[in-house]
């Protein structure tokens, strides 16, 4: 008989049975065993073996990403070195179909379990979830309907394509129902790239629904936010993709691909200077924003703006990051995360420049 694959289960506090909004603050926890969906899962996966289900509170996972699936590693590490036998080849976090916060921290645990622990993880999601665009790429992704009731095919698939990925099998998309990392792979065809087109040509003429073999990308769309009403009341923030940090680029910064964002204090100061701060942007010549960082962070404008009353007053923080070869899903991010912290110190409109 073949060895059950050891399985983790990852799930909210909803689904695991803890209750609702009122436990969403609840740190990670272990529970031997399969709960919730994974008792689906178990009788509907006779390979898959649960030896044990994490559960967390939704706000929790949500204001302390990173932290909590720290949290979720040592506990899966502290496991590892008391029981010889614990030799998990799989995690599964959800479903979480279109439940943002949920859905965040599934991607977020099964890419932590990859990357550090090489465990083979997957979720299920709806594809309208923003973790999918996030995490689609490191993280194998299950479609998934947008509500609860789609429960059973989403758990079923997501713990076929789980075995698959322990098996080492090839991931495919258009079979396996996932959806796709966005990234492309070279092969050896069977006929030219004209015959192709021509094949295609003619399957549309016919009336068929010809499949491309190079679909162009989907980027989100966001509806511009109100005008501001009374901008000489209003705290406006600078932020920039331009590179422009304190003068030694004390966050390390990258000039290209950026991995991070900092946040800069503006206190005291009425202009930038080169002797106090710098561009560190691999993507354009810096030499005339080295000799007047102002001309990318117009923090001059700015102050004189704030003196003539045509602004409230300007937030003493600024944030800067690059955009040189920097990705959607990382460039994303950063905007929630510096958005936040805008909104939680009362800023009400931003001026982002670039290069």
């Amino acid at each position: 008989m073949p060895e059950k694959i050891q399985t983790i289960h990852y799930v909210n506090q909803f689904f695991g049975g803890l209750g609702g909004e009122d436990q969403a603050g609840v740190a990670p926890q272990w529970y031997d065993g399969p709960k919730g969906p994974g008792q689906l899962i178990a009788g509907m996966a006779p390979d898959i073996e649960i030896i044990g289900t994490i559960v967390a509170g939704d706000n929790y996972m949500a204001e302390n990403l990173d932290a909590a699936v720290a949290e979720i590693v040592g506990l899966i590490e502290a496991k590892r070195t008391v029981a010889a036998d614990f030799k998990p080849k799989l995690l599964l976090a959800g479903p979480a179909f279109n439940a943002g916060r949920y859905g965040m921290a599934c991607a977020a645990v099964c890419q932590a379990v990859q990357a550090r622990l090489g465990i083979h993880a997957a979720t299920a999601l709806h594809e309208e979830n923003p973790a999918v665009e996030i995490y689609r790429r490191p993280v194998t992704i299950v479609r998934a309907s947008s509500d609860v009731m789609g429960m059973r095919d989403a758990a079923t698939n997501m713990a076929r394509v789980g075995l698959k990925l322990v098996a080492g099998a090839a991931i495919v998309p258009t079979e396996d129902n996932t959806i796709s990392h966005g990234l492309r792979q070279n092969y050896f065809a069977d006929a030219p790239g004209a015959q192709r087109a021509i094949d295609m040509l003619l399957r549309k003429v016919s009336g068929a629904t010809p499949e491309t073999e190079y679909a162009m990308p989907v980027f989100g769309r966001v509806p511009p936010a109100p005008a501001v009403k009374n901008m000489a009341q209003a705290t406006l923030a600078l932020v920039t993709s331009g590179g422009i940090v304190p003068r030694g680029n004390p966050d390390r910064i990258e000039s290209a691909n950026a991995s991070k964002f900092g946040a800069y204090s503006l206190q005291g100061l009425d202009r930038l200077s080169g002797e106090t701060h710098q561009s560190v942007h691999g993507g354009y010549d810096p030499t005339y924003a080295n000799e007047d960082p102002n001309r990318v962070l117009p923090l001059d404008v700015m102050r004189d703006l704030e003196r003539e009353g045509r602004i409230g007053k300007l937030s003493e923080t600024y944030y800067a990051t690059v955009g040189n070869a920097t990705s959607v899903e990382r460039a994303q991010r950063y905007g929630q995360n510096i958005a936040a912290e805008l909104v939680n110190v009362g800023v009400q409109a931003v001026i982002l420049t670039s290069t």
